[in-house]
């Protein structure tokens, strides 16, 4: 009983090269949505003076760092480090699933390995990541929707809103989510329609579009019909019908009379 009661456990592994310092507080909050991160790890050379910033922070989230030194340019040895850990972490039999985070194509294969294996892989790198990184894992999460929603702009100037999708942007993909799903008269309910865009697209993220919740993206796009019932709990969506064209109107006579022909006679 106690096992069933505990939260999943997670390994996070952090690649320093190719993350920045500033998603370490949204990172954890995401993570402990589905779990709890029991290893943390990050990788890199913390000799770089440009990993000055994720040093400051190592501490106050219970990061452990591993040195790894760059002794040859163009040779990634953190890359190496994190796959090698990844493999015994894997192993030892302790994990229910990990949690890469890094924006490197390079560790699509390390995903696909962990969950040919049956542990789940969550997956956390910026927009730019490779999308054959993006669908090994499980779920992948962009980190610029861990970012605040302003981000400090230069001395003088005024903090900016972090760019966003439009929400018409996710009408296909939502679109696509409730076609296959079968009903006879459209409605499916909203938490189905969830679960099915995970399948679809594993990056998908209604803060991607600027919302907090699904309903909130769905009601925004404009494109479909919402049915909640009393108390808020129970949503069901459809798409709405598409305006019927009105038939062109037939074509009338020209109005008035008719010239008569000349009379030759005359």
């Amino acid at each position: 009983m106690a096992d069933d009661m505990r939260p999943r456990r997670f390994a996070v592994l952090i690649d320093a090269d190719n993350t920045s310092p500033r998603i370490a507080a949204g990172l954890f909050e995401e993570i402990a949505k589905f779990g709890e991160a029991s290893v943390r790890r990050i990788y890199g050379d913390f000799s770089s003076p440009r990993m000055r910033s994720w040093a400051d922070i190592l501490q106050r989230y219970a990061i452990d760092p591993y040195q790894q030194f760059a002794y040859t340019t163009g040779k990634n040895a953190s890359d190496i480090a994190l796959v090698i850990d990844a493999m015994d972490l894997l192993h030892s039999g302790r994990f229910d699933g990990f949690c890469l985070v890094s924006s490197d194509s390079d560790f699509t294969r390390l995903a696909s390995r962990l969950r040919e294996e049956g542990a789940d892989v969550y997956g956390f790198g910026a927009q730019k990541t490779p999308e054959s990184f993006r669908q090994a894992c499980r779920r992948f999460i962009y980190t610029e929707n861990l970012l605040p929603d302003t981000e400090p702009a230069a001395p003088g100037q005024a903090r900016a809103p972090r760019g966003r999708e439009p929400a018409s942007a996710a009408v296909p993909l939502l679109t696509r989510a409730v076609s296959q799903m079968d009903s006879e008269d459209g409605w499916v309910p909203l938490g189905v329609v969830g679960q099915q865009l995970a399948n679809i697209a594993s990056d998908f993220d209604p803060r991607t579009y600027g919302c907090r919740k699904l309903s909130d993206l769905v009601r925004q796009t404009g494109a479909f019909e919402i049915d909640q019932a009393e108390g808020g709990r129970s949503v069901r969506i459809r798409a709405r019908p598409a305006p019927r064209t009105p038939a062109p109107p037939s074509p009338r006579p020209a109005s008035g009379r008719r010239a008569r022909p000349a009379d030759p006679s005359r």
